[in-house]
């Protein structure tokens, strides 16, 4: 990648400012507003507080179905490793709703930063894809259900994303001294939530085996770190609550887009599913895993990293429709794609964003929520909720099968 591609994603214009910084204030000052009025804002935000108050209080982490600190419209289990505990300590300095807004006001700059940083992994985009139409792209993509959910309920899924393609766009095409870091966000972010995991496999399909060695380590120091804080949460959390269902609530429901959750919605929560869903996700990984080294091989780092990332949303045994979030930096290479400059006929244009359109309709038409979904009704859905209820499931599907469809025409 040359300098000459990175520096139009680096520069930042006056009137890029202001939009950037509006929605992290908007959070800030709506968790303040909240504090003072008792407003019940992010529910998992409030679980990370609480286990974070847990931990420096010497409370266990896994022995009850909630925290003592937890508000009361917020009683949910600790269902993470015990290093989030650690990393969200700075959460317990300050109220719940005022720990929400930081928190979302964290994770709007974080989706930020990855869509710069994906622009800028890009070096054959469009000229129209200039920063400040990036960062107007960013206030567009908070209105996908991904993000919104993740900012509305307090989750971490847009800075463990953001950890991630710092790790791999950023840190894997350095030189020098920020070299070795490289794997060291990967394994942070797995330890704080285990399905980045699948990123180790990443760095190892793309000859990065040394970063690959790192992310373990990094792992695992930090559950030897917590073992000799927290003996007792580390074995309960290994040995019991990793395993237990109970914890992270009904799987079958629709907001779980993993085949896993698929599986289970066919099969009635048959407690055999998981043995069908894991052949299913090891058949898809060897195709993807292919894929992964012959993208990374033709220099195109951001595609490679989207077919792991989508991979791992699949096979993960639970996958919540928030935790879809690689939807962005999705959107972002899309947008990449369109011809440049754009056809000047209508209906050539309409075409040429219908895939992206498509993409972006699927995640911000919220369908999850408006299908019937909880206490079980998954299991009367006709094949039309099926198809629907799969929305997310199907774009990385769809997507996989359009390229091999499109790779076997070139090969004829």
């Amino acid at each position: 990648m040359t300098e000459h591609a990175l520096a139009p994603a680096r520069t930042r214009s006056p009137r890029e400012l202001p939009v950037l910084l509006f929605f992290p204030a908007v959070c800030v000052v709506a968790g303040v507003v909240g504090w003072l009025l008792g407003w019940h804002l992010g529910v998992d935000n409030a679980v990370y507080r609480s286990g974070a108050v847990a931990l420096l209080h010497g409370e266990p982490l896994y022995d009850n179905l909630f925290l003592s600190a937890e508000p009361s419209w917020a009683r949910l289990p600790f269902t993470y490793p015990p290093t989030a505990a650690l990393l969200f300590v700075p959460l317990a300095m300050v109220p719940t709703q005022v720990a929400w807004g930081l928190l979302g006001a964290v994770s709007i700059v974080a989706m930020t930063l990855v869509i710069r940083v994906c622009v800028a992994a890009l070096p054959d985009r469009p000229q129209w894809m200039t920063p400040t139409r990036v960062a107007v792209l960013g206030v567009v993509l908070l209105g996908i259900e991904p993000v919104w959910r993740t900012v509305f309920l307090g989750q971490i899924n847009l800075i463990l994303m953001a950890f991630v393609v710092v790790d791999v766009l950023v840190i894997g095409a350095a030189h020098g001294r920020a070299r070795r870091f490289g794997g060291v966000l990967i394994g942070v972010a797995a330890a704080v939530k285990l399905t980045p995991l699948i990123f180790v496999a990443h760095l190892l399909v793309t000859g990065r085996r040394a970063d690959a060695a790192r992310a373990i380590g990094t792992f695992l120091v930090l559950q030897g770190l917590m073992f000799l804080l927290i003996r007792h949460d580390v074995v309960q959390f290994w040995g019991h609550a990793v395993q237990d269902p109970q914890r992270i609530g009904p799987i079958f429901w629709a907001g779980n887009q993993s085949i896993n959750g698929l599986v289970l919605r066919f099969t009635d929560n048959a407690d055999w599913s998981l043995r069908v869903a894991l052949p299913i996700g090891a058949l898809l990984a060897i195709p993807c895993v292919l894929w992964v080294r012959r993208l990374h091989l033709a220099g195109r780092a951001l595609p490679a990293l989207l077919v792991t990332a989508f991979l791992g949303l699949l096979v993960s045994p639970v996958s919540w429709s928030h935790h879809w979030v690689w939807a962005v930096p999705l959107v972002v290479f899309l947008l990449s794609r369109l011809p440049d400059p754009l056809p000047a006929d209508r209906r050539a244009r309409w075409v040429a964003f219908a895939g992206v359109g498509s993409v972006v309709l699927v995640f911000a038409s919220c369908v999850l929520l408006a299908m019937r979904n909880g206490r079980a009704v998954e299991f009367e859905w006709n094949p039309l909720e099926y198809v629907i209820g799969s929305a997310y499931l199907l774009v990385p599907l769809v997507a996989g099968t359009i390229v091999l469809v499109r790779h076997l025409r070139r090969a004829e």
